[in-house]
């Protein structure tokens, strides 16, 4: 469950840094926009990135939400629940990309149906980082 104040923190802000964990065990960094999506903080991911390889192989990560100027952030330390057209439903797949996009942008898509295509062509999966642990200057 994330506590109220994380809740306000990833609506005020969507900026992310995700760590994952190479084969070799090394960790592997990538700036993400991100938001408050069911039980987690929640980004979408295209099917060729190496933090999606990382995650299928160990979902264990850790995801970074700052404010802009830094001063003020959440880390989340858990499980990526991973949303992907080969083990979600499609209707599923495109309600939950479609919440991830309003809550790391804290907005509406002008154009619904180029938006879900786009999804499709682009072949991207919902990643939700589900915390066990939460700590930082924002908790």
């Amino acid at each position: 469950m994330i506590p109220d104040n994380v809740r306000e923190l990833a609506t005020e802000t969507h900026r992310g840094v995700l760590t994952t964990f190479r084969r070799n065990g090394a960790a592997q960094m990538s700036i993400i926009s991100c938001g408050l999506v069911r039980d987690g903080i929640g980004f979408t991911v295209t099917e060729d990135r190496a933090k999606l390889k990382n995650l299928r192989r160990n979902p264990r990560c850790s995801l970074l939400v700052s404010r802009e100027s830094w001063w003020g952030f959440v880390v989340l330390e858990g499980q990526a629940q991973i949303l992907s057209a080969d083990n979600t439903e499609p209707e599923e797949l495109r309600q939950a990309l479609r919440e991830t996009y309003r809550a790391a942008s804290g907005e509406e898509h002008p154009n619904w149906e180029e938006y879900d295509q786009a999804m499709i062509d682009d072949r991207r999966s919902v990643i939700i980082v589900i915390p066990e642990h939460i700590y930082g200057t924002a908790t």
